[in-house]
Order: C-alpha cells, then structure tokens, then sequence
C-alpha cells in the first residue's frame, strides 16, 4: 500500500474542507500546508505521534489557532476570520482535551450553558445516565470520567454536524473507555454525526473509525480506510510508534 495525500473528492456531501492550511501560535508554525476534507455522516481518526499537530488540527479548524495561510469550510461556508462561537452556528461542536467544563456549575446548569433553543437536556441524560442521577453534583465534585461525559455531553447540546473530540480517552478507566466509544458509535449509527477523533488509543480509534488521517511533523503524511491501517504494520509503527497484534 502506498502513502497517500490526496483528500475526499469534494462532493456537495463534504461538510469540512481544509485547503493548504499553515497555522500555529503567534508566528510559530505547527500545521504545514495540510489539506483534507470530510464527508457527511463520516468517521474519521486522526492519529500520530505525540505532538505532531493533531489537536492544534482541531483547535485550528475551530479558530483558536492562528491561521497563516489556506481556507477552511464548514458546511460550505469560508470561515476565516469568523470567531469560534460562530464556527458553531455552522454546526461544529469541539469537546477538548481540557474538558473546559464549569465547576461551580451543577452538571445539569453546565448542560443548559451549551444547550440551544431547540435541544433537550434529556437527550444527554439518555447517553449518559451517570449524569442524570449526578444533575445536582457540581461540576468540580465529578470524577474524571464524569466530567469528560459532561464536556461531550455538554458539546451535544449545541446539536452540532460536526463532532471534533480531542483525546476524550485520556486517563480514563477501560471500563469508561469502552462506554464512551458506544456513545460515539450510537451516534455515529443512530443520529449520523460526522465524527472527527483525534485519540492516542490508537486500536480503539482505528475500530471506529472508517478512515483515517496519519500526521507528522505538521503536515499529513498518510490518507487512507481504517481497515488499510490496521493491516499495515509498517505504517503504524512508523508514524505511529505501535505494534498491532
């Protein structure tokens, strides 16, 4: 198998676009002419090594980086220059690695800070029932897996197209682990979310996903299906640092 750099064929189903994009902190440059782009109801994992630019990827595609160079489409739409709270109007919603949920908030006024005029707070409560029998628990009164449903559960209350997750697994219990990627699945199955992934648990991301983004050293140095990755053990241990079984 070859090592690809080509991105989807654009299609009217593409809901994110990356064109050439350089982007980083202040004037240093951490993403390097990457190009992508991705279709509607879609699974894709990002993955590579530790600090190669994955979550600046996501943190670029919703304005929190600085853009040097190239365009970005969500839903059709050119957003350079427009801040990120309108990046999600367009239907992206981003769960970070921080969490960044409120602590001095109970888990349910958390969820009605993200929730827009026509969601339901139920809707979060039936993914995650932890947080229904925790909705009068503060924030900061929550394990690490709690508050990690929280940020996501919290990120579906903006009813997003797009779903970015960044690194959702990291520190967490197996057993929280595998219940988080059910609820991905559910949503990727059930309620046709476009799911980006960026996770470090690379077997698991490569299970879920249907096609994956290999970066390193800023730039995308491997496009190709989940299955494709999976079988090749050369590309995984060279851009990934990982031997499958």
């Amino acid at each position: 198998m070859s090592e690809k750099t080509s991105s989807v064929k654009a299609t009217k189903d593409v809901v994110l676009e990356l064109k050439n994009v350089s982007a980083g902190y202040g004037d240093t440059h951490v993403l390097n002419n990457i190009s992508m782009s991705v279709a509607r109801g879609e699974r894709l994992a990002i993955i590579g090594r530790n600090g190669v630019g994955k979550t600046t990827t996501l943190a670029t595609i919703m304005g929190l980086t600085k853009l040097h160079s190239g365009q970005i489409y969500i839903n059709g739409a050119n957003v350079q220059g427009i801040p990120t709270h309108k990046r999600s109007h367009l239907g992206l919603g981003f769960a970070p690695q921080t969490r960044d949920i409120f602590p001095s908030l109970t888990v349910e006024e958390n969820l009605i800070s993200g929730l827009r005029n026509d969601g339901d707070i139920e809707e979060a409560y039936d993914l995650f029932p932890r947080l229904k029998e925790r909705r009068n628990n503060g924030g900061g009164q929550l394990s690490g897996g709690e508050q990690q449903m929280l940020s996501i559960a919290r990120t579906l209350m903006g009813k997003p197209d797009i779903l970015m997750l960044d690194e959702p697994l990291e520190g967490l219990a197996p057993t929280i682990c595998d219940m988080l990627m059910e609820v991905f699945e559910r949503l990727a199955s059930e309620a046709n979310h476009t799911i980006i992934l960026v996770e470090q648990h690379t077997e698991l991301a490569l299970a879920f996903a249907k096609r994956v983004i290999i970066l390193d050293n800023g730039q995308v140095v491997f496009q190709g299906s989940a299955k494709e990755v999976r079988t090749n053990a050369s590309i995984l241990e060279k851009y990934v640092g990982l031997e499958m079984s």
